[in-house]
């Protein structure tokens, strides 16, 4: 019988290939061979739907046959590499970039890129957030250092990907959109663990990835105001409070 990491390496070959891993016996001789097919089929159906379901709204897009004949396709250029499933699909878009039947919808990768930084979210660690006396230092705004949520993320594209994802989501009445204006999109989880995705204009966006990269209450309005010279930040701090997103960063995070 193999070692149990042979075994396995032998099971990823033979779904990738259909090659009966060697070992696998039965009392038939083709029997081995029918119920490994059979187990092969079921793995990779069993993905595909799990990909569907990361990428809702990219199967709304092309449409749930198209991408049924899609992502085998991607299954066979990216299988996962950990039984953790929502850790796999991250190269999705990528993927998409470079599959030319999907080439007259520019948008498809931004929008699966949302889509993963939302599966991100739920996921991400947690944080408390920030007590409302701690703000009261924001006198010192040059030394004063606001945290955010570990599930906060910011995705700048060429394309309406809010309007887009928003456009698609269950029970939204169809309505127009130009595809070709740019957008920023804000993904993070609120204390109740629902992810929100809100669309930022340049200040806003340049403020929250001021907060992102550690940058001091100042420094986040000064990259802002460079953004923006009208941009105010109460409005984008006020939206990230109601979020719950404000956090101390010399705080640990801990699992939700």
């Amino acid at each position: 019988m193999p070692a149990h990491a042979d075994l396995t390496a032998a099971f990823r070959r033979g779904l990738a290939t259909g090659t009966l891993p060697g070992g696998v016996t039965a009392t038939a001789p083709d029997e081995a061979a029918r119920r490994f097919a059979v187990y092969r089929n079921n793995v990779a159906h069993s993905l595909c739907r799990a990909l569907a379901r990361r990428y809702p709204v990219v199967e709304r897009l092309v449409g749930a046959e198209f991408f049924a004949a899609m992502a085998p396709l991607y299954l066979q250029a990216d299988p996962p590499v950990s039984p953790l499933l929502f850790r796999w699909g991250e190269g999705f878009a990528g993927f998409l970039e470079r599959f030319p039947p999907v080439a007259a919808l520019p948008y498809l990768p931004d929008v699966a890129r949302l889509e993963w930084l939302r599966g991100v979210a739920h996921h991400a660690a947690d944080r408390p957030p920030l007590p409302p006396a701690a703000m009261a230092g924001a006198g010192a705004a040059a030394t004063l250092r606001i945290g955010l949520h570990p599930s906060a993320a910011l995705l700048r594209s060429r394309h309406a990907v809010v309007t887009i994802w928003r456009a698609n989501q269950p029970g939204t009445a169809p309505a127009p959109v130009d595809p070709a204006r740019p957008e920023i999109a804000l993904v993070l989880r609120d204390p109740a663990d629902r992810v929100h995705v809100d669309r930022l204009d340049a200040g806003d966006a340049a403020f929250v990835a001021a907060l992102l990269s550690g940058g001091t209450l100042l420094a986040a309005a000064a990259a802002a105001e460079a953004a923006d010279p009208s941009h105010d930040p109460a409005p984008v701090l006020g939206l990230l409070a109601r979020r719950g997103a404000l956090t101390d960063p010399r705080s640990d995070p801990c699992d939700p």
